[in-house]
C-alpha cells in the first residue's frame, strides 16, 4: 500500500481532478481570493492557473513529494508566489491570523479529522477571511446516499482515505464558519462522486 499510496494516488488524482468538466468549476471558486492564500491538499498545482491577480502569495500545503514534483511546471509557469509550508492541515505552521483567504478544493474528503482542519483554518485567518471550497460529499438523495454509504469503505481504500458520506456545509457551519455563498449540483459522472458543493464561507470576526 506504500507504493501505491505515494506513487500511483498523486497521479490518479491529478488526472481524474484535471479533466475539462472538474475544471471549469475552478475559476468560480477562486474569485474573490486575496492577498495571503493557504491552500490545503495544493496537489498537482491545479487551482494556479485560476487564481485572480489579488492574490500576493499561495501558501501550499500538502504531504505528497509527488504531487509537489507534478506540481513543479505549473508553479515554474505562474506568477505568483508559491510557498510551502508543510505537509499537515491539521497542524498549519502559520501564525493566528496571518492569512486573508483559504482555498480547499477535494480535500476535505481525505483529511483524517476534518473538524481539526477546518479549526485550523479558522485559527490561521484573519477575522473576517473568507475560505473558499469545492468538494464533493453526501448527496441529498436518498438512494444515491444509500449508495454512497456502501461505497464509502471500497472508495476510501482505493483512493488513500477519500470518503463519498462527509456532509460539507454541515462540518464547515460546526466549525463557526459562516456560509455567505453556496452552490450545489450534480457535476458529470457517476452520481455517488459527483454531488459537488462550491461555496465561500467567512470566518466571524
Amino acid at each position: 500500500m506504500g507504493f501505491y499510496r505515494e506513487q500511483v494516488v498523486p497521479r490518479l488524482v491529478e488526472r481524474a481532478c484535471g479533466i475539462r468538466s472538474i475544471d471549469s468549476w475552478r475559476p468560480g471558486v477562486t474569485a474573490g481570493l486575496h492577498g495571503r492564500v493557504v491552500e490545503i491538499g495544493f496537489g498537482s498545482g491545479l487551482n494556479l492557473e485560476h487564481y485572480p491577480a489579488t492574490v500576493d502569495v499561495v501558501l501550499a500545503v500538502d504531504p505528497s513529494r509527488v504531487a509537489r514534483h507534478l506540481a513543479g511546471r505549473r508553479i515554474t509557469a505562474s506568477r505568483l508566489a508559491v510557498k510551502y509550508i508543510g505537509a499537515d492541515a491539521q497542524a498549519l505552521d502559520l501564525d493566528a491570523g496571518s492569512c486573508d483567504s483559504a482555498l480547499s478544493t477535494f480535500t476535505l474528503c481525505t483529511v483524517p479529522d476534518a473538524h481539526r482542519v477546518l479549526a485550523e483554518l479558522g485559527r490561521v485567518l484573519r477575522p473576517g477571511g473568507h475560505f473558499h471550497f469545492l468538494e464533493h460529499g453526501l448527496a441529498p438523495d436518498p438512494r444515491v446516499a444509500a449508495w454512497q454509504r456502501r461505497l464509502d469503505p471500497i472508495q476510501g481504500r482505493l483512493a488513500d482515505g477519500c470518503h463519498l458520506t462527509r456532509d460539507m456545509p454541515k462540518l464547515i457551519e460546526e466549525a463557526g464558519f459562516r456560509i455567505e455563498q453556496i452552490e450545489h449540483r450534480y457535476a458529470k459522472g457517476p452520481r455517488p462522486w459527483s454531488w459537488f458543493t462550491r461555496g465561500v464561507a467567512r470566518w466571524p470576526g
